[in-house]
């Protein structure tokens, strides 16, 4: 035994064998955070970092009253009436490498302050992921939404305001990814996040969801699925949650085509009958024509029925009665790209509830009807 133990010691202290098996990891910070020359550390070199910002302005109008914080009904994009201000003003840095990414983005602004998550409110996006195998990838941390034809970021959408069903899915989430792409055309996503819309979990229950894209020569489609429980912990009932999203985008050198439907249900939802399952549903068509590089002109139709309130949370009509919410839209504009990294944007938008429904304030009278005015400068660099 002991001259076992002797050869073994022999072995394991030969520097052949420590430089195999003990091999320095020069990347290794245990305890190096408190020393004297903290600045000498070392990465992976062979990866990229790019930093980027960008700034979105606006004046908007509304026919519709101020609400709280001074923002219009709805506030997302351009939510402050008849005033100059700006959406946001961000910077990201992201990295990349053969294994490794990651992505922190900072903001500030009036989408923030007005729709943005309540805790962490600076934080649009901190996540950090590693590659599993080949193109198998996963991912954590604070994300930007996936569900839906538009974002938060007026440049990464064809018109500067935001449709009724954007405003009410989901805009963040916390949790993570585990992503595939299995090609050039197909992509799969499985991820588990804190909640529907939220960084900090509100309950016991997660998130749970999926995703697959196809990506064609000028198609792209991508079918999404949540499934959730946003109700307190303390209540006994269920509210299962499923929500399922489409988007088709088509594109040439002329035209962008983005079309969304949702459908969803809730368990024990129904205004008129707590034990009953509720229903929704929504839609976007948005279209733009690019005469030039630096011309175009854009259209976007919407519709959004939540009779049961699923996703609006309790909205009163002028009688002070609760009421679903039942909206059809339509928005026409004209953008001018004197840069490609840049626009300026001048739009219009009426909003019309049913008559039941005057869910508007103006002039001292309760209107079914909203129309708004947007005219909008964006930089990014």
């Amino acid at each position: 035994m002991k001259a076992l133990v002797t050869v073994c010691l022999v072995v394991l202290c030969s520097p052949f064998v420590r430089s195999q098996i003990f091999k320095k990891d020069t990347t290794d910070l245990t305890f190096t955070g408190t020393r004297v020359n903290p600045y000498h550390q070392e990465y992976d070199t062979t990866g990229k970092v790019k930093v980027s910002g960008y700034i979105d302005t606006y004046y908007s109008y509304y026919t519709d009253t101020l609400g709280a914080g001074g923002y219009s009904k709805f506030p997302t994009s351009s939510p402050k009436n008849n005033q100059f201000g700006i959406n946001i003003i961000q910077i990201s840095a992201k990295y990349e490498s053969r294994r490794m990414r990651g992505i922190a983005t900072l903001f500030y602004g009036d989408i923030p302050l007005s729709a943005w998550s309540q805790n962490l409110n600076l934080i649009q996006e901190a996540n950090v992921g590693f590659r599993i195998y080949k193109k198998l990838w996963i991912d954590a941390g604070y994300f930007r939404t996936h569900i839906g034809l538009e974002s938060i970021q007026p440049r990464e959408n064809i018109t500067t305001s935001i449709a009724m069903t954007t405003y009410f899915e989901p805009y963040f989430l916390s949790g993570a990814k585990l992503t595939w792409q299995q090609s050039d055309k197909w992509t799969y996503q499985i991820n588990v996040f804190n909640g529907f819309s939220t960084f900090i979990e509100t309950n016991k229950n997660k998130a749970i969801g999926a995703s697959v894209a196809y990506t064609g020569n000028h198609w792209t489609h991508t079918l999404s699925s949540i499934v959730c429980d946003e109700y307190p912990s303390y209540v006994s009932q269920n509210h299962f949650r499923h929500y399922t999203n489409y988007i088709g985008v088509f594109k040439t050198n002329h035209i962008v085509l983005g079309l969304e439907a949702n459908f969803g249900y809730q368990q024990n939802s129904r205004l008129n009958n707590p034990n009953q399952t509720a229903y929704i549903f929504s839609g976007i068509a948005a279209f733009k024509y690019r005469f030039t590089h630096f011309i175009a002109a854009y259209t976007r139709a919407e519709i959004f029925s939540d009779p049961d309130e699923i996703l609006t949370g309790p909205i009163e009509n002028e009688n002070h009665n609760l009421t679903g919410l039942d909206i059809l839209g339509g928005t026409l504009g004209f953008e001018y790209k004197p840069i490609p990294n840049a626009f300026f944007r001048i739009e219009s938008r009426v909003l019309k509830t049913k008559a039941s429904e005057k869910i508007f304030y103006y002039n001292e009278h309760s209107n079914n009807i909203r129309w708004e005015g947007i005219a909008s400068i964006g930089l990014w660099f």
